[in-house]
């Protein structure tokens, strides 16, 4: 069977944790042949602190890590037992993977932010705004 993509809804805040804790997981198990890459989908962002520029990570999907993994029982309980992880997305029963251009949108995404952080805050047309810098 071939690895596929997951959604896996972790506590929220609590993302990157959540991957530490899959990862060691699989390793003390010795499961690693099953588990490929676990992600927290994050881009770059500006903001202005007290008039500087500030570039930090903003997580594109709160509460959420894509996990590429061989589905079947044993893999399905180390996510599933893994703390801080909750449940993985889907109708509940079966996990639902998600497609590969879903993946590579999410992957293109997490890139351009690299090279062209996002401002923080965006606004709309007809929004009142002070310019300061």
């Amino acid at each position: 069977m071939a690895q596929q993509w997951y959604v896996v809804n972790t506590y929220s805040g609590y993302e990157n944790r959540a991957k530490q804790n899959l990862e060691e997981r699989v390793r003390s198990l010795g499961k690693g042949q099953f588990f490929s890459e676990i992600l927290v989908p994050t881009e770059t962002v500006v903001e202005l602190v007290k008039g500087k520029r500030k570039t930090s990570q903003r997580k594109i999907f709160p509460g959420y890590i894509l996990v590429r993994m061989e589905l079947n029982e044993e893999t399905w309980y180390i996510v599933k037992d893994t703390p801080k992880i909750t449940s993985f997305a889907g109708d509940g029963t079966k996990p639902v993977p998600i497609s590969e251009k879903e993946v590579e949108a999410i992957l293109s995404q997490m890139k351009e932010g690299v090279s062209k952080a996002k401002p923080k805050v965006s606004f709309n047309v007809g929004d009142n705004v002070r310019v300061i810098d």
